[in-house]
């Protein structure tokens, strides 16, 4: 028998019972002839005693050559430690096996690195020798605890009444917002099949089948640049309900991720989770996914700045552009340093340069603004961003979707400098998303979600003259600034999918071709 118990999960209640452990040697130590290794499996790790008057001289030798990450088995009895050597840093720090008999199963040449160190390891390193990287415990709790949420999130899903379902994964291509991964086909050549980059149509079609209440747990592949929050290949708890509206959908949403909360952190949630438009959420925050953490929004102040004869303010004016800021509360004496500092990073992300005022606790209104507002129309300014004495306030002046991106990045760096994160979990639902986005890249206009998402109904006749202003009936649930998921209400006739298809610059003849299978589904009761 290779192990009878596992490393990490022994007890006091064990002592004086003899165990067969096996695992990796963690680290090793000689304390003056007598040799102590920690070894670690998946559940934790269990102190080795290797002394020459229990151990066996075969066993005692191998300690001599072993190297870290080397795979042991050991046959001891279990024991209490002496008082001195207790850790109470880890589970089985009062307890260890005394060893009599052990065996080399793998050996170990030099490390690159050891996962058990605390240094911090270079990325690349750490994906050449991934099998290192897997072992260390950072790694097995965040694989471990994947698995415990999409254990969670199924027995959600099957009380709910939902049925899992898997779809293919070589379709055709679709315009969802990023590019496709393609698959040559052998059986056709000069034809592709595409990885899906979200299982869209199939559960449209489910749905089409009379499937009422659909989930799968779904790998995704998009053909898009690497970010920290964007890989070409993602897992993604996809779920699609017949007969229902959007507010079904999202109360459905908040249940399942409080019942995660709850099942997996111990962490319950009573209040309902915040809503914002997409509209109010980039006014206000500069961003459609606010870490709504710490405050800092977002000041309106064009009318009032119409009133200055700055030139940068009067100009972005004239173009149609906007004023706005960020209140830093209390800041008001940060260092030339920090504020040049703060003008680079606003200026790397698109601004022209930096306005600012430091408003002195005493009173001392201290900027360059003060040469282009009276002293009426400055307070008017201060009193409308909702400043007091103390406070630091930086402006942006140019095109509202600049002025969005600038504010919303500086609100974030602005978090980082000051440390106003905390450790709390505070939801937020965005909802009403713009259907369309102009793509500069390509010369059209392109859809923000995707192209079956539902418009509101009182939007469809804009489709052809306005169509940035068509709303979507499209939702983000966010976490502390990041996207957990999105979903919308689907389009379920084909005269609203083909003028949809037709405001994305398909023709008749590309949409036939390319989404006929969905459109004569909906000839058939969807």
């Amino acid at each position: 028998m290779r192990r009878t118990d596992y490393c990490g999960l022994m007890t006091e209640e064990d002592i004086g019972r003899e165990a067969i452990a096996a695992g990796w040697v963690a680290n090793k130590r000689d304390m003056g002839g007598v040799i102590f290794i920690d070894l670690a499996d998946h559940t934790g790790v269990l102190q080795i005693v290797f002394n020459p008057k229990n151990t066996s001289s075969e066993a005692f030798k191998l300690t001599e050559t072993v190297r870290n990450q080397s795979v042991i088995q050991v046959r001891g009895r279990m024991r209490l430690r002496d008082e001195e050597t207790v850790n109470p840093k880890i589970k089985t720090g009062t307890i260890e096996l005394q060893a009599e008999t052990g065996e080399l199963l793998s050996g170990a040449r030099q490390l690159p690195f050891n996962p058990v160190d605390d240094k911090v390891i270079r990325e690349d390193l750490r994906l050449q020798y991934r099998f290192l990287d897997l072992r260390s415990e950072r790694m097995q709790k965040n694989l471990r605890f994947r698995y415990q949420i999409a254990k969670s999130a199924r027995g959600f899903m099957d009380k709910e009444g939902f049925i899992e379902v898997e779809t293919p994964m070589l379709t055709k291509s679709t315009p969802e917002g990023a590019r496709d991964y393609l698959v040559p086909s052998r059986v056709h050549p000069g034809s592709f099949y595409a990885l899906p980059q979200s299982p869209q149509i199939f559960k449209q079609l489910l749905m089409a089948g009379g499937i009422d209440k659909y989930y799968q747990i779904a790998r995704c592949f998009r053909d898009e640049d690497l970010r920290a929050d964007r890989q070409p290949e993602f897992t993604q708890l996809d779920l699609e309900m017949a007969f229902v509206e959007q507010e079904d959908i999202l109360v459905l949403l908040e249940r399942l991720f409080k019942h995660i909360m709850s099942e997996e952190m111990g962490l319950d949630i009573h209040d309902p989770f915040p809503r914002l438009t997409w509209q109010e959420a980039m006014d206000i925050y500069g961003t459609d996914k606010p870490d709504l953490r710490f405050d800092l929004p977002i000041c309106e102040l064009t009318d009032l700045a119409a009133k200055s004869d700055f030139s940068i303010f009067k100009k972005a004016i004239s173009q149609g552009g906007v004023v706005r800021a960020l209140v830093v509360p209390g800041q008001s004496d940060f260092t030339r340093s920090t504020i040049d500092d703060l003008t680079e990073f606003a200026i790397e992300q698109g601004a022209g340069g930096m306005a600012w005022i430091a408003w002195r606790p005493d009173g001392e209104i201290y900027s360059i603004l003060t040469k282009y507002f009276s002293e009426e129309a400055m307070q008017e300014l201060l009193l409308q961003a909702g400043a007091s004495p103390g406070d630091f306030i930086l402006f942006s002046a140019d095109k509202k979707q600049v002025v969005r991106k600038v504010l919303g990045a500086m609100r974030n760096k602005l978090a980082d400098l000051l440390d106003l994160r905390d450790n709390s979990f505070r939801f937020l639902i965005v909802t009403d998303f713009p259907m369309f986005e102009y793509s500069e890249a390509e010369k059209r206009y392109v859809s923000q979600h995707h192209p079956f998402t539902m418009p509101y109904p009182e939007d469809i006749a804009r489709l052809e003259s306005d169509p940035e202003s068509v709303r979507s009936q499209a939702y983000d649930l966010v976490l502390n600034g990041t996207e957990l998921g999105s979903g919308s209400s689907r389009i379920h006739d084909s005269e609203t999918q083909r003028q949809i298809f037709s405001a994305l610059g398909l023709t008749e003849e590309e949409i036939d071709h390319r989404f006929g299978f969905i459109l004569n589904a909906f000839a058939y009761g969807t």
